[in-house]
């Protein structure tokens, strides 16, 4: 959209209106035409902006002579905005001459970026973002390119000098004194600007003769910012042999070559039973990319980010670059700069990765496609996989989506012949997938005395693996040590004053903590209501449960890995070494410790409640539950020792659970879409949720009640079948002192749905405190 509208339409309405007036007073002005009528015969160069705050639509300005060759589309300006014409930084988004119209275009004040931050592909994919994810396009760009690369971290401004060509042209005709012949002699040699301090070192003098040259117009100085630090430096790791690939795997690497080879886009789905080998397909496949001089980008969740999966890819391709969020601002520039630059090949990434400037890009694989870590929970709130999807698309490329359990949209989608499927249905040299068993809590807390997470029949099952040399993994996706607190003789419920939660006992700092906002306050030792001395910690979290395995097994190391003990830069990968090196026996942690994790020594797996999900008001509920004791147990049986996998539940005759129990995905996908076509929910239908929140609960409600109306008002247009829930209190109906309110809306037509939102939400005003997010296909739905 254009802020001062100029167009070819307006220009001949005038010109048409005042033909007769310029045939009247033509003979007065043939020699000198009307400054108006030389304005408009002239173009002008246009930037259209777009600003990461503020309103969303695009503006246009005009590039005043002295920026023209400087502006560049993908690279920020700085441009006056509003009435005051305070200066905002924006992106230029695209650069074209038009002819000028009756009102004049504000001008570019200046330029931030000589360079384009992003390639004339990747403005065109944040645009389809933007689009897509229902948000501001300079939002989208803020998020695309890292902060360090915006601000130059690890870089200071420089004095850079360099010679004029009209100087090198009669250098030898030049009277210099044998200190000044050193340094025009330097420069000359140099192809760009160099730091002055380089000068200086090279011509063996101080900074007065360089001044001196400045002076008398013979070389040219300018500030730039230059990056002193140390270089990223290759890790040295020791080379990997090539593996030979069992049937299913060259069957997969050849449905992927296939694509490369003719130069197409295809979606290709590995669905492969944990330890099956995709990692070697995918690497096979890479390396078939770099033969052909182009580069590879592989996404994996953030909390497979291990050393172990560096070393992998590093030990076969070499220099890697690696992108995650522990690394700080100064590497994640330095990697961005190597990739755009084409000095590394292949790029290994958490979600942000799938952004990666990568100038010959050839291929791109998303291991694990089915994590929920690969959608932002913030604005601009795009899921990688998706995002990786429409780049590969537009790049013409293959994509590669791997999982043991994939997510119900993508196998929908390779069902109905959208994407190519492909299985590896058996481990690499044809070891035996883990047996599963249930343990029954119905029973075991019917006939036992013992209140603890350990089952007698898992205490025992531990007892033995530990004998043996064996280790163990033992996963509750609870943090913490009590879960809640709660008074028998009044009934309170220890609660947030903030959130709608109840806050979770952590026993080491004996505080209680809410774990969406952080509120903390001591742990009580008496009802703060009643005063009641009896008052109950129950539930159980991570930090209970490894007490309780130190007490049952104080001979054998413990260690417990989640969010609360994995803060420090580096305790990740030194938990997992001292695991790895057999210094730890037993591994305890939340959903951490499920994934990505390849240890042949791990022989017993246990599951301490695996119906911590499976009853969240989220119609996933089962899909996640079925994924995660997938995945866990997944992490047994890799060596030859064999493994053994025990899950404790109250429900062992859900399909999430028996599905699990028998490796059968196919098994639980039958049960679980027919649910989800009834209902029209995804992969049936698109979705976007509507989250209304403020500090007041019946202003806030009322505003949502608009909302809806203003949505239904649209739809009731729609030439498609729709669906609109709510609104309602949301799950978790107070978030950070905000009451929250959401809206459901589904239908099968994703772009009409879509255009619905924008419309109904276009002149929408909310009152003062009062805030909405539209989130494009959710996976939060609490």
């Amino acid at each position: 959209m254009v802020w001062c509208l100029t167009t070819q339409q307006l220009y001949r309405t005038r010109a048409a209106g005042l033909e007769s007036m310029k045939a009247e007073q033509q003979s007065l002005f043939e020699l000198n035409p009307a400054p108006w009528e030389e304005d408009d015969s002239r173009e002008q160069l246009v930037a259209t902006v777009v600003f990461a705050t503020g309103p969303v639509r695009p503006f246009d300005y005009f590039v005043p002579p002295e920026l023209r060759g400087q502006v560049v589309a993908g690279g920020r300006v700085r441009a006056p905005f509003g009435k005051r014409d305070r200066l905002v930084t924006g992106y230029c988004v695209r650069l074209e001459n038009r002819l000028a119209g009756t009102r004049r275009l504000k001008p570019l004040d200046s330029i931030v970026d000589r360079q384009s931050l992003l390639s004339p592909s990747m403005l065109r994919l944040t645009e389809w973002m933007a689009d897509y994810y229902l948000c501001n396009w300079g939002q989208v760009l803020e998020a695309v390119v890292p902060a360090g690369v915006r601000g130059r971290a690890g870089t200071r401004q420089t004095q850079f000098v360099s010679l004029p060509n009209h100087v090198v042209a009669r250098l030898t005709e030049l009277k210099l004194t044998p200190t000044q012949q050193r340094i025009m002699n330097f420069l000359a040699g140099c192809r760009q600007a160099v730091p002055i301090r380089e000068v200086v070192a090279a011509a063996c003098c101080t900074v007065g003769p360089i001044q001196t040259l400045c002076k008398k117009g013979l070389i040219v100085t300018e500030i730039q910012r230059f990056d002193a630090g140390q270089q990223i430096e290759p890790i040295a790791y020791e080379p990997e042999a090539h593996l030979t690939l069992n049937v299913d795997q060259q069957q997969a690497l050849d449905a992927i070559l296939s694509s490369l080879q003719s130069l197409s886009h295809a979606t290709i789905l590995v669905h492969g039973v944990t330890g099956s080998g995709k990692t070697e397909v995918y690497i096979q496949a890479i390396q078939e990319v770099l033969r052909f001089g182009r580069q590879a980008i592989v996404l994996v969740p953030e909390i497979s980010l291990t050393p172990q999966t560096e070393s992998r890819f590093r030990s076969r391709f070499g220099n890697v670059a690696v992108m995650h969020s522990h690394q700080s601002d100064t590497e994640r520039r330095r990697h961005w700069e190597q990739i755009a630059a084409g000095r590394v090949s292949v790029v290994v990434g958490a979600r942000s990765a799938v952004f990666a400037p990568t100038p010959n890009l050839g291929l791109i694989v998303l291991d694990e496609e089915h994590e929920t870590s690969f959608k932002q929970e913030t604005a601009p709130r795009y899921n990688a996989r998706d995002v990786a999807l429409e780049r590969a698309r537009a790049e013409r490329i293959p994509l590669v989506l791997g999982s043991a359990t994939p997510s119900l949209e993508s196998w929908h989608r390779a069902q109905t012949g959208q994407y190519h499927l492909v299985s590896l249905p058996k481990r690499v040299f044809d070891r035996p997938l883990p047996s599963v068993g249930t343990i029954d809590l119905r029973i075991e807390y019917r006939d036992r005395r013992s209140r603890g997470a350990i089952s007698r029949q898992l205490s025992l099952a531990m007892d033995t693996t530990l004998k043996e040399g064996g280790q163990i993994i033992l996963l509750l996706n609870r943090r913490g040590y009590s879960t809640h607190i709660q008074c028998p003789a009044c009934g309170l419920v220890l609660e947030c004053p903030h959130c709608a939660i109840a806050l979770t006992h952590h026993l080491h700092q004996q505080v209680a903590i809410c774990h969406y906002c952080d509120h903390q306050v001591a742990a009580p030792g008496e009802c703060p209501e009643c005063h009641f001395a009896g008052i109950r910690y129950s539930g159980l979290g991570t930090q209970r449960l490894e007490a309780e395995v130190k007490a049952r097994f104080p001979e054998h190391r413990c260690l417990r890995m989640d969010t609360d003990t994995m803060q420090k830069p580096g305790s990740h990968e030194k938990a997992l070494g001292l695991f790895r090196d057999g210094e730890v026996r037993i591994l305890v942690g939340t959903q951490m410790i499920a994934k990505g994790l390849d240890f042949p020594n791990v022989t017993l797996v246990g599951v301490i409640n695996a119906d911590t999900a499976l009853h969240l008001p989220d119609f996933r509920a089962a899909e996640r539950t079925f994924q995660l004791v997938t995945q866990v147990a997944g992490r047994t049986g890799r060596g030859e020792k064999g493994g053994r996998v025990l899950v404790q539940t109250f429900n062992p005759e859900h399909v999430a659970i028996t599905a699990a129990v028998r490796h059968d995905f196919e098994m639980f996908a039958r049960g679980e879409l027919p649910i989800r076509q009834s209902r029209d929910y995804p992969p049936f239908a698109n979705m976007i949720r509507l989250v209304v929140r403020g500090p007041a609960e019946r202003p806030t409600g009322l505003f949502a009640d608009e909302l809806a109306l203003r949505l239904r008002a649209v739809l009731e247009k729609a030439e498609f079948h729709w669906r609109v829930l709510g609104p309602a209190p949301a799950p978790i109906a107070k978030l950070r002192g905000n009451f929250r309110f959401q809206i459901q809306t589904q239908a099968a037509n994703a772009a009409g749905l879509g255009q619905a939102v924008r419309q109904a939400t276009g002149e929408l005003k909310s009152a003062d405190g009062i805030q909405w997010i539209a989130d494009v296909d959710p996976l939060d739905m609490l």
